[in-house]
């Protein structure tokens, strides 16, 4: 009975035993033929696993069943939908950036062109009010400390200076210029016009702080202390200045007409590529939306003065043909040509620094409420500066040499003789004044409505920001961020006086001397550095170096930044 039970429990062991092996053994088997499915796939045979004798048929390596499987091989564009959405969205983007940078330009011409009229039309008028109350004003008895106000002595100021530096420009030989850069090579004419630009931008730099120091030292209040070395010298500081940047433009103007009236147009073809070398110079560099400002702001400035310059040239050429109409319509292609290429380098331009900056095309309109905030503030009672001035220090667009460039041409080419011709002369400044303040009217209208939409009127009732305020409330900014590390505050302790301590008293007398401007909506709008500044640090100059004394970047506000304060094409 004993033995029955054992053979009975060991032949169970051995079906149990059996069974797991067969089991074992289609796994096995159906884990090789998957293996096999993928190799099949890929095209190869797998022929030493399992120990497979049987061989792969031909027509499983045959060329028609890779190209059966690459033309039906498939994949899913939704399993990384975030990527193709994003490239989808540049795209859009660039075809948003030539409408939203038209606008932009479109408006900042005719700001350009409203500073630009204000030469011609108003200034005049407002010296001669000025001069007006400066001889009756003895007469009729002292009615206040001043003369003259502030801006009374400006606009004189420029008047004079716009007669000195006329009087001086007619010295000056307009057609032996013109013979003498003819005569030159093409090559040679093309390296001079590179110079040219390049020396007008320094020259629009340094010149507007030359007028802006000669405007504060003939207003500067007389109880402080004396700390410049007299009008008189910046008077003629400014009138050099303007002599020789309008010489520089004339010698531009030449230049673009020798190539106009070139036979083969091949310097006119140069000058038109040296356009495109400006995308290679500006597209592979990182742009912040800062330094995206700056560089709209020099666009506009340089193609309005390039309009001025193809006014020049087509008066230099009609005045040469005796005002025939038919040779204003040989001009009008080479002048298109120019507007055109201009036109297309800047869309080009700014389509891939945004598209590679990952910018939207949104901050155009950014830009906009700021050049339209400079008008508005302008025309308010507390305004601390002069529109045409706040349009050179955004854009670096001086209009005094250029108009006065544009006077001297007009003058030679246009011979005033009669009564009839002065009646035209007349009817043309009334014309021209009409059209200025047509266009302020316009401008100021737009402007506010921009205004509007950026929630930005709350920032026109704050007060100019002074040379006190802003030291203090930088000097609070850098306090506000400093960090020190445990081991730096306990071994600059000093007199027992530690580096946080000294900090903390730094601020609150930094907080305490500034003061408390109304904080809006707007102040965060303006301010635009990418979100990537939020986490950049910057090391002070204090000596501490590696891990030491650190400082937050400060953030800049657009209507903080002037044309030269972050050049567009140089990133710090």
């Amino acid at each position: 009975m004993a033995d029955s039970l054992s053979t009975g429990l060991g032949e169970e062991k051995e079906k149990e035993k059996e069974d797991r092996e067969r089991d074992r053994d289609a796994a096995k088997n159906e884990r090789n033929k998957e293996k096999d499915g993928v190799t099949e796939t890929l095209g190869f045979s797998d022929r030493t696993s399992g120990g497979r004798d049987k061989k792969r048929s031909l027509s499983d390596l045959s060329l028609i069943r890779f190209i059966t499987t690459e033309l039906t091989r498939g994949y899913f564009l939704e399993h990384n939908e975030a990527k193709y959405t994003e490239r989808r969205e540049r795209v859009y983007t660039c075809l948003r950036i030539p409408k939203e940078l038209e606008k932009l330009m479109i408006f900042g011409f005719f700001l350009c062109l409203d500073a630009f009229l204000y030469v011609f039309t108003l200034l005049p008028l407002r010296v001669i009010l000025a001069l007006i109350r400066l001889i009756t004003l003895p007469c009729c008895g002292f009615g206040g400390s001043r003369l003259l106000q502030p801006a009374q002595v400006c606009d004189v100021l420029k008047g004079f200076i716009m007669v000195i530096c006329y009087s001086m420009m007619s010295y000056v030989d307009y057609a032996m210029m013109y013979h003498l850069i003819r005569g030159q090579s093409v090559i040679k004419l093309y390296i001079i016009y590179n110079m040219l630009e390049v020396a007008d931008r320094l020259f629009s730099s340094f010149g507007q702080d030359i007028l802006d120091a000669l405007y504060w030292t003939a207003t500067e209040p007389k109880e402080k202390k004396r700390a410049h070395i007299g009008v008189i010298p910046h008077f003629f500081m400014a009138v050099l200045y303007v002599f020789l940047h309008a010489i520089l433009i004339m010698v531009q103007a030449t230049t673009l007409n020798v190539a106009f009236n070139s036979h083969n147009k091949s310097l006119l073809t140069i000058m038109m590529s040296n356009n495109f070398v400006e995308i290679k110079g500006s597209v592979f560099k990182k742009f912040e939306k800062n330094n995206l400002f700056q560089m709209s702001n020099s666009d506009i400035k340089e193609r309005f003065t390039n309009y001025i310059l193809l006014l020049i040239v087509c008066l230099r050429n009609m005045e040469q043909f005796s005002w025939n109409p038919d040779h204003f319509w040989v001009l009008c292609p080479d002048v298109f040509m120019v507007i055109a290429s201009e036109v297309a380098v800047d869309i080009v331009k700014h389509a891939f620094i945004t598209k590679f900056n990952d910018i939207s095309a949104d901050v155009y309109g950014e830009y906009r409420a700021s050049l339209a905030f400079d008008l508005v503030s302008s025309r308010q009672k507390n305004a601390y500066t002069d529109y045409s001035d706040s349009v050179s220090r955004r854009m670096g667009f001086i209009p005094l040499p250029l108009a006065l460039l544009l006077i001297r041409v007009v003058t030679s080419s246009v011979k005033i003789q009669g009564s009839l011709s002065l009646i035209c002369v007349l009817l043309f400044y009334l014309g021209m004044i009409t059209l200025k303040v047509l266009n302020s009217i316009v401008l100021l209208g737009t402007s506010c409505v921009f205004v509007k939409e950026a929630n930005m009127e709350e920032k026109l009732f704050d007060p100019p920001p002074s040379a006190v305020s802003s030291r203090a409330n930088s000097r609070a900014h850098r306090n506000k961020h400093v960090h020190i590390s445990p081991q730096q505050e306990a071994t600059s302790e000093i007199g027992g006086i530690s580096v946080a301590s000294d900090n903390s008293q730094t601020t609150n007398m930094a907080e305490s001397a500034a003061p408390t401007l109304p904080k809006s909506d707007s102040d965060t709008f303006l301010t635009t550095p990418d979100e990537e500044d939020d986490d950049k640090i910057i090391n002070t100059d204090t000596g501490l170096e590696g891990d030491g004394l650190k400082l937050r970047a400060p953030k800049k506000d657009l209507l903080e930044i002037d044309r030269f304060t972050i050049c567009g094409n140089r990133i710090d």
